[in-house]
């Protein structure tokens, strides 16, 4: 036999032997999205996409937007399970709407495949600053105390009926004992234009969205839900000091549809959280006030059972019930 044969016969041997991982990583992965384009969970998935290239080949991204995330969600639980199709986890889909939602068409506990976290963004609370200073409002302390002696007086926005931010208000109030009222609007954006507009008092919304505002001054930042302070908002302490164990974080990471192969599962997780770990991506995600917190697969299980049942007593508490 001659070299050339040799050489034919030996490339075939190794494509006859070829793991399936290293078979199915040949094809593009799809990372589906849950959320509309252009937000945060999307910016960050596609950085991640093209961090993951070489190790991974080519992962395209697909946006698939709708009922709080579910559309999507459900897309990668009933995608064949051989980690051709991955997608995104986050506080609404498999925190909140578990409890929220009457039907699902899919189980948030049983589903999935973690793979690791991706992010965690500080929520923050915040008061459109013009309304602070008329009511000499400067720190927690000073809008509990508001709160307390003009009942009812006060208002604060959410996206919606059990939005993070209508929970993150919810859990505020039962945690210092004051009442405020409840103004829901159609998504996050809304709601901050009425903030800004004066229509509601203050809000719980995440960094990312409101930073802009904070540092321009049309926003004033009393506090971080985070469990100690963010270096992404310094000087800004954190609601945990007034409410001891409050802990309220907007985060997304990546999931597979169960019974993908653990091998699978070990290679995904390895390209994506050394992209976390990059340098060039930690960067790019302080732009977003987005912290990357690479896990291994298990922790990033664990964290999200851990959230379904921190969110259930909350959001029933609420009333919050989507048919």
């Amino acid at each position: 036999m001659n070299r050339r044969n040799i050489l034919l016969s030996s490339v075939a041997l190794a494509a006859a032997m070829a793991s399936p991982l290293t078979q199915a990583t040949e094809q593009p992965i799809r990372l589906i999205v849950p959320y509309a384009p252009g937000g945060p969970l999307d910016v960050t998935s596609r950085a991640l996409a093209e961090r993951v290239r070489d190790s991974l080949g080519t992962v395209i991204v697909e946006n698939k937007p709708g009922a709080g995330g579910n559309i999507g969600v459900d897309a990668i639980a009933k995608a064949a399970p051989d980690g051709k199709t991955i997608g995104l986890a986050a506080t609404a889909t498999h925190g909140v709407n578990p409890w929220l939602y009457k039907k699902l068409p899919f189980d948030a506990a049983k589903d999935f495949a973690p793979i690791t976290q991706m992010v965690r963004v500080p929520n923050v609370l915040v008061m459109n600053t013009e309304r602070a200073k008329e009511l000499n409002i400067n720190s927690v302390a000073d809008l509990v105390a508001y709160a307390k002696s003009h009942p009812g007086k006060l208002s604060y926005g959410s996206g919606g009926n059990g939005s993070s931010g209508h929970l993150a208000g919810e859990m505020f109030k039962q945690g210092l004992g004051f009442t405020a009222v409840h103004i829901p609007y159609r998504g996050a954006n809304p709601a901050q234009l009425a903030l800004l507009a004066r229509e509601v008092d203050f809000n719980i919304d995440n960094l990312a969205a409101a930073s802009a505002n904070i540092k321009s001054g049309k926003l004033k930042a009393l506090a971080v839900t985070t469990a100690a302070e963010s270096p992404l908002l310094p000087g800004v302490p954190a609601l945990s000091k007034s409410i001891p164990g409050f802990a309220i974080d907007t985060w997304w990471g990546l999931v597979a549809p169960a019974g993908t192969p653990a091998a699978v599962i070990d290679k995904l997780n390895k390209a994506f959280t050394e992209a976390l770990k990059d340098p060039e991506t930690q960067k790019r995600f302080a732009t977003l006030m987005a912290e990357p917190v690479p896990t291994t697969a298990k922790q990033f299980g664990d964290f999200m059972a851990a959230e379904r049942a921190k969110y259930e007593p909350v959001v029933k508490a609420s009333g919050a019930s989507v048919d």
